[in-house]
């Protein structure tokens, strides 16, 4: 498939006007046939789970970036336009992606699946229902919460604590309205209590799909799910396998587990599969989806969400960790844009030249190619150009990098696809090619949780030190001394700064990470922890996407970007 702009089309025109490869080709293009794969329509299908287990044979790049502004750095169409490149050079490369949720879609992003000339295919069905494992992430979910209420409502043998339930609801869009609750009002409908929701890609069913490996192991997940705590002295954790729900939840995953294939606009193969985010989830797709891509591809190109203080820690310490992945180069995606509001332009200007904000942003791009390295991955430093960029802007950036001791590649790939990403392929191919990597995560899961959580916190964020907040050294107490003590953290915290305060931009120094809750999500393996202000419910802005799109008389759609 061939595409050559010729104007300036939004995504969704670009990719209504792109001719798509019936995905039985794109299929067999890896060595699949049909039996291998059970179609949704003529452009999607699922892959079987046993290409999981299949030996891999390619090499894994990751796709990271800087802090980015409101408006993203154009990550994901730079994963897609570099994994267009690769396959213009010859290499059978495969993208990897995260499955976008509705609440960004129809929040401020628009859309999840790239940009311009490097997107994925079809971009409407992938930014919206798709193949309905968001739906059936969502359905399983409900039923835990469901079957907990009922339990209480019949009895409670387990002897729950009402007011000690951890398991949220949940739903695919940003409502503020239910960050708080109360459920069960009114003479026969249940125990009344305190409810909250949580947006799906913040589920732990969310983080369950993208880190199991097999049938089996998905419902020993299900099952480890920590509902809430016994009344009493005791706390004792219950699990939703107390609660026979554990079966019935994995029949509803059960076509969810298996990874999605679609395609690249210029016709090449990308898996699609989970959406955890990056700054309240682990943001990194699913382990069966690398694993599979890994079996079929030479090179396997996947991102992580938001910054590398977010993302590619988490892709690093927590997913490569439980898949004994070995990324053997990244990506390190940055703009001008990002660079110059780093150095203090408000968000409203950030078009128009300032070389003098570019220079004291710069900085902020050492923090992240720093932050790659010490885990021991080589790096290049993609400059994701805008077109209102200066070519006074690009030079300084390039030079900055360079001085770097790292290499860097101009990559153009929303205006021209994989032919605007051969100099960053390349790029990437020297560095798999020197087999310098010596991948490591950064901390050893058998030390404390608070001095896993104060590694990242100074390695990673750079901070002086952690404080705790009272709830969160009670909680932390009580996950080390029930079984939950040597496993990964995740961070929780805003994607616009290193710190956990949105507004201290660029490097911040001198500050502390306040940690305000902690919790365990037992079925995925590892601890959560919140800091800052950050919610796992975010809301609509004031003017949401949303109001933009609509479905056209002839059936297509229009607002979608």
């Amino acid at each position: 498939m061939t595409v050559t702009p010729s104007s300036v089309p939004t995504d969704i025109e670009i990719a209504q006007q792109a001719v798509m490869r019936p995905i039985r080709d794109v299929a067999a293009d890896l060595g699949l046939t049909d039996d291998d794969i059970d179609l949704y329509g003529k452009y999607k299908a699922k892959l079987p789970l046993s290409l999981a287990s299949a030996p891999p044979k390619g090499r894994l790049v990751l796709v990271t970036a800087i802090n980015p502004t409101p408006a993203g750095e154009g990550k994901s169409t730079v994963s897609v336009g570099l994994s267009q490149a690769f396959r213009r050079l010859g290499h059978n490369a495969v993208l990897c992606m995260r499955e976008p949720s509705l609440g960004p879609v129809f929040g401020v992003k628009g859309g999840a699946a790239g940009g311009g000339y490097s997107q994925v295919l079809p971009m409407d069905d992938i930014n919206l229902h798709f193949t309905g494992d968001f739906h059936a992430i969502e359905s399983a979910h409900s039923l835990l919460a469901a079957m907990i209420d009922n339990h209480l409502y019949h009895g409670n043998a387990l002897g729950l604590n009402p007011k000690a339930i951890t398991w949220p609801r949940t739903i695919d869009m940003n409502d503020r309205a239910l960050r708080s609750a109360i459920i069960g009002v009114g003479a026969g409908n249940g125990v009344m209590r305190e409810e909250r929701w949580v947006i799906i890609p913040a589920s732990e069913i969310m983080a369950i799909v993208a880190l199991a490996v097999d049938a089996e192991d998905l419902e020993r997940r299900l099952g480890n799910i920590i509902v809430g705590t016994t009344s009493g002295k005791e706390k004792r954790p219950v699990y939703a396998r107390e609660l026979g729900a554990t079966g019935a939840m994995t029949l509803l995953l059960k076509d969810a587990m298996r990874p999605n294939l679609v395609q690249t606009l210029e016709g090449g193969p990308a898996i699609l599969h989970a959406g955890p985010f990056g700054n309240i989830a682990h943001g990194c797709n699913s382990l069966v989806a690398t694993r599979a891509g890994l079996a079929l591809g030479d090179i396997v190109v996947t991102e992580a969400g938001f910054g590398s203080d977010l993302g590619a820690e988490k892709f690093f310490d927590i997913k490569c960790r439980a898949g004994g992945l070995n990324p053997e180069a990244a990506v390190l995606v940055a703009t001008v844009r990002s660079l110059k509001m780093q150095g203090g332009v408000p968000k409203t200007e950030l078009d128009r030249e300032d070389v003098g904000a570019l220079e004291r942003g710069l900085p902020h791009v050492a923090h992240h190619v720093r932050n790659v390295q010490q885990f021991g991955v080589p790096v290049v430093v993609a400059i994701n150009r805008r077109t209102s960029d200066s070519a006074a802007e690009l030079t300084m950036v390039r030079d900055y990098v360079e001085k770097l001791g790292v290499p860097v590649a101009l990559c153009n790939v929303w205006a021209e696809g994989g032919a605007g990403g051969e100099t960053l392929a390349r790029e990437v191919l020297a560095l798999l090619d020197d087999k310098r990597a010596g991948f490591r995560p950064l901390y050893d899961t058998a030390r404390p949780i608070r001095e896993k959580i104060l590694t990242v916190a100074k390695k990673v964020y750079g901070a002086e030190g952690v404080d705790f907040s009272s709830a969160a050294e009670k909680s932390i107490d009580w996950l080390e001394a029930n079984g939950l003590a040597h496993t990964p953290v995740c961070m929780a915290k805003t994607q616009y700064s290193l710190s956990d305060d949105a507004t201290k931009l660029n490097v911040p120094t001198g500050f502390r990470i306040t940690v305000n809750e902690v919790y365990g999500s037992a079925g995925a393996g590892f601890v959560v922890a919140k800091c800052g202000d950050i919610m796992t419910m975010p809301g609509l802005s004031k003017k949401p996407a949303a109001e933009g799109m609509r479905l056209r008389p002839d059936g297509t759609i229009d607002g979608l970007s």
